[in-house]
């Protein structure tokens, strides 16, 4: 929403104050209610209020500040066999699956926090809207702000499974003893919403000029289509994803790389984007990101096991084995997106060569304390030729693009038990992997044992570095399997400094050992309701 890079406050989230489990408010008292909600233009500031949410502009995050920030959505790849974080052990991303999660992580509870201050701005915003005249204006807003409140629930319902359904302004007594719905429950609340926004939202093709990036019929489409794919409502699914497909405001971008880009943020492939804009409304995501010689942090580390699932050029899975491989260019013979995604040893970045050698005197080597601690690093998101304050970028970052509709509608059909045909593949994952930039080998498998881990590995590498990992390791049922075991980086073979597992022997393929993960099966799965909101109302336990 254009309208969110420019109002940097707004009225409602400055006058409102949330308590206890944030699922109250304090009486507002800095205007007359009744005559606020009599202008259009304090309403549109209002509902800017309800997107914007808790995120915190030209700063960084040190905390998930909504779900859809950058804190939010591209850390959450640091839990999954795609990323990790540089800060280790004591990071509370880590803690999700390595074993340690409990009710007082720090993140876990910011999730949680931020969601229920979100939900409660749209309840207030909704139990006020109705007082405009102008029913459309009315039927708008009112559809943009129950797509944020079921967002807000999808999410909740993903992760923390059990929580309170609330769907109304709440006093504090009321907050402090609410009781949690089934995820069953609020499943079928998020179904009927996104079903009933999708039908007063506009079309994305509609949303021009100063609404672009504002909720679209074909984002609460794509939320109605994840939700339903969750809860293995196959069929539904499908036809969510093939409603958006059949729209065709949509397409594939032939030009991967710059989706993620301000050039080209506003794709059409990018159905909906959390928006920034550089200097007045930026995020810091450079500042985290980019390696020691560029005035960053490292703290975006990337993983071997996502490395290595990109394919070789001729859509041969990769192998350390192959005559393909080449360790003195990572990217040589292997799918373009590689390069476009994540950078190493020797690659050029920001106009020089990023050497991360653990036998050099690079001041981004390995290891080398606020510096890359697995040899990749994150490329994607970046204009190169950025040269501004690294807490102030002004890239988006997207939240759902069209290559992920497609590649649901193929799993929603799959799934269900419907015959895969060529044809199916290729307006789907063949779209996905056909793109000019990319140019990857076509998917011939219609088998449907033998064509799933295939499609779930190209959601791997087409969404890396996009916050989707982890969920779909979660909805799948294979988090305990792909979040268990050794945390490897970037092979250096035949260098003289190593890194090996605790009485362990240094990787065969000279990859750099990081830490481990021990995702616990019979718990991990469902986050725990924070400690302290535990505490406050005993009906969260």
């Amino acid at each position: 929403m254009k309208r969110i890079k420019y109002f940097i406050f707004t009225l409602l989230a400055a006058t409102t104050t949330f308590v206890s489990c944030d699922l109250d408010r304090n009486p507002l008292d800095k205007f007359a209610e009744n005559d606020f909600w009599t202008s259009e233009d304090n309403a549109e500031l209002a509902l800017t209020g309800v997107y914007k949410g808790n995120i915190l502009f030209n700063s960084p995050e040190y905390t998930p500040t909504d779900w859809w920030s950058y804190g939010g959505l591209i850390f959450m790849e640091f839990p999954t066999d795609n990323a990790y974080d540089r800060r280790g052990t004591n990071s509370n991303f880590h803690k999700m699956t390595n074993g340690t999660l409990l009710s007082n992580n720090a993140y876990t509870k910011a999730y949680w926090e931020n969601s229920y201050a979100k939900i409660a701005r749209c309840n207030r915003f909704l139990e006020g809207i109705g007082n405009l005249s102008d029913p459309a204006v009315v039927a708008r807003f009112t559809a943009e702000a129950r797509f944020i409140r079921a967002a807000q629930y999808f999410y909740l319902s993903q992760f923390f499974q059990d929580v309170p359904l609330v769907t109304k302004v709440l006093t504090k007594d009321e907050a402090n003893t609410v009781k949690k719905n089934t995820k069953a429950e609020i499943t079928d609340f998020i179904i009927k919403e996104f079903t009933e926004a999708a039908a007063d939202l506009p079309r994305f093709k509609d949303l021009k000029g100063s609404e672009t990036g504002r909720a679209s019929k074909q984002a609460s489409l794509a939320f109605l289509g994840r939700t339903l794919l969750a809860a293995k409502k196959y069929s539904e699914a499908a036809a969510a994803y093939k409603e958006i497909i059949d729209l065709g405001d949509n397409a594939i971008d032939p030009d991967y790389a710059s989706l993620f880009l301000p050039s080209n943020e506003n794709s059409n492939e990018n159905i909906f984007s959390m928006q920034y804009l550089q200097d007045q409304a930026g995020n810091a995501l450079p500042q985290h990101a980019f390696p020691v010689k560029d005035g960053g942090w490292c703290l975006i580390n990337v993983a071997a096991g996502l490395f290595e699932a990109y394919q070789f050029k001729d859509g041969t899975p990769f192998s350390y084995d192959s005559p393909l491989y080449n360790p003195d260019n990572l990217g040589e013979n292997r799918d373009p997106r590689l390069d476009y995604t994540i950078y190493y040893n020797g690659s050029a970045f920001k106009g020089s060569v990023y050497d991360c050698h653990p036998d050099s005197q690079s001041p981004d080597k390995v290891m080398g304390g606020q510096t890359t601690q697995t040899g990749f690093m994150m490329r994607k998101y970046f204009d190169e030729t950025f040269s501004g304050d690294l807490n102030s970028y002004g890239g988006n970052v997207p939240v759902i693009r069209y290559a992920e509709v497609l590649l649901s509608y193929l799993e929603a059909k799959l799934e269900a038990g419907e015959g895969i045909t060529q044809a199916l593949l290729d307006e789907t994952i063949n779209k996905v992997r056909g793109r000019a930039s990319v140019q990857m080998p076509a998917i011939t498998e219609v088998n449907a044992a033998k064509l799933r881990p295939i499609l779930r590995n190209e959601r791997r590498v087409e969404l890396a570095m996009e916050g989707i990992r982890y969920w779909d390791l979660l909805r799948w049922g294979i988090a305990h399997e792909a979040l268990n075991g050794d945390i490897y980086g970037a092979p250096f073979p035949g260098s003289k400094r190593v890194s090996v597992k605790p009485a362990g022997e240094p990787d065969k393929y000279g990859r750099w050992w990081v830490n481990s993960r021990a995702f616990r099966q019979d718990q991990d799965y469902k986050w725990p309701i924070p400690q302290s909101e535990q505490d406050i109302n005993p009906n969260l336990r």
